[in-house]
């Protein structure tokens, strides 16, 4: 495992693995947020849902407050000091590292992600206070024993963990398989521990045009679920005030003086304890 204090550098072998001649979601992402990591292939399918949907990008947006919040919350009102980032993303303001860390210096975080594009920007995550840690994990989403084999080389699963997965369950085509996957990661985790969930939701036609664009564009497909398959995820935990509600609308007392008043989006969020 790399020292958490060191960054990382992507080798050309990494980098050969990147293809800049489709959209990518990370990278698409990065542009709704208004990052800099990504190439023309992603700014023009970008462009082109904005006119499909707009909302789009207030569902980005929203997204990363959401994360902001929920983080806030585990690691301040909750005490949650260890943290599984599946999913990662390319990095932008805010991460769950330096979120976490600014409420508790001693947060440990482990980021997840196996994807040459998140792997290849990897250096800007692994930052950490000292007293703190944070590491970032080649791992696949798809295989939970070596997710979780590998985080405990950074986080210490007999103690609770906040298992944070957004905008990244879509990527599982099949609902079941999905749930089976978020159900194995909570299994490796003891009673205490948190799951965070958000994801973009068939609440509209706009939405379900944007992604049937996207999943046209050659990228790697996006699928949009129900409000209730959203809630399957949470079965069996003990869901956190509000409940599954729509992202801007969990616990927006929490929001900062500078984050923006957000109307309706199609996408909805959780956060459950593990009884």
């Amino acid at each position: 495992m790399s020292d958490p204090h060191t960054p990382f550098t992507a080798d050309d072998r990494t980098r050969a693995r990147i293809d800049t001649t489709k959209p990518h979601s990370a990278r698409f992402w990065n542009y709704f947020v208004g990052g800099k990591d990504h190439y023309e292939v992603d700014r023009k399918i970008g462009d082109e849902i904005k006119e499909i949907f707009p909302g789009l990008i207030d569902v980005a947006v929203t997204s990363r407050l959401f994360l902001g919040r929920a983080v806030r919350h585990l690691a301040g009102e909750v005490g949650i000091r260890q943290f599984l980032d599946i999913g990662t993303g390319l990095p932008t303001a805010d991460n769950t590292h330096q979120v976490a860390q600014r409420v508790a210096p001693d947060a440990r975080i482990a980021y997840v992600d196996n994807d040459p594009v998140v792997l290849a920007h990897a250096s800007a995550l692994l930052t950490s206070t000292p007293e703190g840690m944070t590491t970032y994990l080649d791992a696949d989403l798809y295989d939970p024993d070596a997710v979780l084999e590998a985080a405990a080389g950074t986080l210490d699963l007999s103690g609770p963990v906040a298992l944070v997965i957004l905008n990244t369950l879509g990527h599982v085509a099949d609902y079941d398989q999905a749930r089976d996957l978020v159900r194995r990661l909570l299994d490796g985790l003891p009673p205490g521990s948190h799951l965070v969930i958000s994801d973009g939701t068939a609440t509209s036609e706009g939405m379900i045009a944007a992604s049937e664009a996207y999943n046209a564009s050659g990228a790697v497909p996006y699928h949009v679920r129900s409000i209730g398959e959203i809630a399957g995820f949470f079965d069996g935990l003990d869901l956190v005030d509000p409940g599954i509600v729509e992202v801007p609308e969990w616990r927006p007392d929490a929001l900062g003086p500078s984050d923006p008043a957000t109307a309706a989006v199609d996408a909805y969020c959780g956060v459950g304890r593990k009884p």
